[in-house]
């Protein structure tokens, strides 16, 4: 089941149309973009942390998203997605045993990404993740572990000088590092996603923001995963927050109804 659930996964992110894929932080949420007709489902580092009270940056202890995510995989038949930031560790070893105890629940992807949140955010050296990328592959080959590896690249979020030229740079070295995707948050301009598609075999992924083009624009690039980020999330805290208001504004719960 494992197996054939990774391939099914898998080849969501080479179909004609973009993969859409909704960010959930608990059960409730996964089960509601399972009726809305989604066919998988990644969790949002953010959106997770912050549910349960805790800031995103790995400040989230692994064994409360360990807990989340076996809700998610026992709630839904959803095909699940895990966002393990830059893996709960800066040990490699310590990170395959995050992947492997995730794989353990049903998950079939994996986001890791080459920035660390330690204080200031601050990007990694290429070559550096590139080992981890290389020993996280070989350490699932070795347990049989099928796992989709899309590798978020933060040149772009954070702004770095020569964006461009250094995300050519990273597709590269996390293509050949064993990556299946190469996931792009802050990404907006058409005309570089195109140059990004072209560049590699692999599905780029980018991200909802507020300039993000529309879902077909992005298509027509050769983007082929589109993921909601913590955004759904952050608006439904907000809608909590006007209704709350208006309930003791108004001395009432006609509001809710």
């Amino acid at each position: 089941m494992q197996h054939s659930n990774y391939q099914l996964f898998k080849q969501l992110h080479y179909n004609k149309e973009a993969l859409i894929l909704p960010n959930a932080w608990d059960a409730k949420s996964a089960k509601t973009f399972q009726e809305s007709g989604f066919e998988a489902v990644a969790t949002s580092s953010v959106a997770v942390a912050n549910a349960l009270g805790h800031e995103d940056g790995e400040q989230l202890p692994f064994h409360e998203l360990l807990f989340v995510v076996r809700r998610i995989c026992h709630s839904t038949k959803l095909l699940v997605s895990v966002d393990i930031e830059g893996g709960y560790s800066r040990n490699p070893s310590q990170i395959c045993s995050h992947i492997d105890q995730l794989c353990q629940l049903g998950v079939v992807g994996i986001n890791i990404e080459d920035s660390i949140a330690e204080g200031l955010r601050r990007i990694s050296d290429a070559s550096a993740f590139s080992k981890i990328l290389e020993q996280i592959k070989s350490f699932c080959m070795n347990r049989k572990l099928d796992v989709f590896l899309n590798v978020r690249t933060d040149t772009y979020l954070l702004n770095i000088q020569n964006r461009f030229e250094h995300t050519l740079e990273r597709i590269e070295i996390y293509e050949n590092s064993g990556g299946d995707g190469i996931f792009i948050p802050c990404l907006t301009n058409l005309e570089e996603m195109s140059l990004f598609c072209q560049k590699t075999a692999l599905p780029i992924n980018v991200m909802c923001i507020p300039d993000l083009p529309s879902f077909s624009e992005l298509s027509r690039t050769g983007v082929k995963r589109i993921s909601m980020g913590p955004f759904v999330f952050e608006f439904l805290s907000r809608q909590q927050s006007m209704v709350t208001s208006r309930i003791l504004q108004e001395r009432s719960f006609k509001s809710l109804f």
